[in-house]
């Protein structure tokens, strides 16, 4: 179910949970600043999931309360993950949904990157 971006962070969530080692995880990457790991329900050939260590509901969140070393430590991550993982070449797709309108199912900023085939138009017509 959708979430609502603007509410106050949920210390229970599952990105949460992962970060506190309660919930194991197929980990691809971490730092101070970040964890990658794959996806439980993969939509590419190559699909993950990198979030900040920081509580952050959203990239929204993120943006407006980061503090500089931790938006440039995620992003380098991000980066990082998608040149460990042999992606730069062919190219990627990296997605974060803000939001309820936008699909965000779980109130941690997360960013998914996928992968390994070729995936289409950005959006599905309707």
């Amino acid at each position: 179910m959708p979430i609502d971006a603007t509410l106050p962070y949920d210390d229970t969530n599952i990105f949460a949970r992962i970060l506190k080692g309660e919930i194991p995880c197929r980990k691809v990457y971490e730092d101070e600043y970040a964890l990658a790991f794959h996806d439980i329900a993969p939509q590419a050939p190559v699909h993950i999931l990198v979030i900040p260590r920081g509580a952050y509901v959203s990239w929204d969140d993120f943006s407006a309360r980061a503090e500089p070393a931790e938006i440039a430590g995620f992003v380098r991550a991000v980066g990082k993950v998608a040149r460990d993982q042999g992606l730069v070449g062919d190219g990627y797709r990296l997605l974060a949904n803000v939001g309820p309108a936008a699909g965000q199912e779980v109130a941690h900023l997360h960013v998914h990157i996928f992968g390994g085939r070729p995936l289409g138009p950005m959006l599905a017509s309707r």
